[in-house]
């Protein structure tokens, strides 16, 4: 979810669930430590749960980015092994990493050394290329838990680094979801959370219902807010949250206001909203007048009351039909 899961986008997620887990964009160690770690780790303590997720080989590096995160706040460091871009690939790490388990194992012993006792774990793939998954998917589990891990989510899908797009990778190989479930039926101690392909509530209940630890949603999650985040406590965790979505732009409009007053614009924002009324009437007149005005010099939150005017109109004028 690089250039997705920001801290503006987590923020507004936030007030749809209490209780999912929310990860940042994947950083790398490199860049918290040579970069600008300040603007790279910042977020409100209103969006925990939040896990840091970081990418790096380095065993020392990712021991420095570890703590850093953990002294920003982050309630978990999350390892990125699944990524399968053209950038991670270059810089040897994410998914490649799938070939080098014991690379990995060391990687998260340093992590673990830095962490003060907070939760660190890993997100990985079946495997990658031509390797089999039913043999390499066991055997780096086995290798990387043995290390002191003992959570992991497992997209279930290869990764085919050669002839793949990022985006194709994430549709294209086919989905091994028994095998995840083999994996923790095989290591009943260690916590297993699918990920790769679940675009609905009622999936993931049922995946956590067969016995894995948990499900991780994201794109589906961040084109859909509501239907996903907004019902998660609800059929999830049994602690509805039940807002609706006026109830969040309202909620919004204070973090929007102080965002602009501090400098920032409104379309770094509204951006992550785009997808609030999906599936309902008016959503394609709130898309619209959200991506034709945010953007413009001076807008305000001015902007998303306006657009919430014409859905409120519309849906109005929809039940008196």
């Amino acid at each position: 979810m690089m250039d997705w899961t920001d801290r503006h986008c987590r923020y507004f997620h936030r007030l749809m669930s209490r209780h999912a887990l929310l990860y940042t964009e994947m950083v790398t160690a490199p860049a918290l430590i040579h970069g600008d770690a300040p603007r790279l780790l910042a977020f409100d303590t209103a969006e925990q749960p939040v896990a840091l997720q970081i990418g790096g080989s380095d065993p020392d590096q990712l021991a420095q980015a570890t703590k850093m995160g953990v002294d920003a706040g982050y309630v978990e460091v999350n390892l990125n092994v699944g990524c399968p871009s053209d950038r991670v690939q270059s810089g040897a790490f994410g998914a490649v990493l799938m070939k080098q388990p014991d690379l990995v194992a060391d990687c998260v012993h340093a992590m673990i050394g830095a962490s003060g006792g907070t939760k660190i774990t890993v997100k990985c793939r079946i495997g990658v290329d031509d390797q089999i998954p039913e043999d390499v998917l066991p055997d780096f589990i086995a290798r990387v838990s043995a290390a002191g891990i003992n959570s992991f989510a497992i997209h279930a899908r290869m990764a085919w680094l050669d002839g793949l797009s990022p985006k194709e990778n994430r549709d294209i190989p086919p989905l091994n979801y028994d095998l995840v479930h083999q994996i923790k039926a095989d290591n009943p101690h260690l916590e297993i959370v699918l990920n790769g392909g679940l675009k609905t509530l009622a999936e993931a209940k049922s995946h956590i219902d067969r016995g894995l630890d948990g499900a991780m949603i994201g794109r589906e999650a961040y084109h859909n807010p509501l239907a996903i985040l907004g019902r998660a406590d609800d059929v999830i965790f049994n602690d509805p949250l039940g807002k609706t979505a006026p109830q969040i732009v309202g909620e919004m409009i204070p973090y929007i206001t102080n965002h602009i007053e501090n400098g920032g614009k409104l379309h770094q924002i509204t951006r992550h909203m785009l997808g609030l009324f999906a599936g309902q009437a008016g959503a394609r007149h709130w898309k619209r007048h959200l991506s034709e005005n945010a953007h413009k010099t001076g807008a305000d939150a001015q902007v998303v009351k306006d657009a919430l005017d014409r859905v409120l109109n519309i849906q109005t004028a929809a039940l008196d039909a």
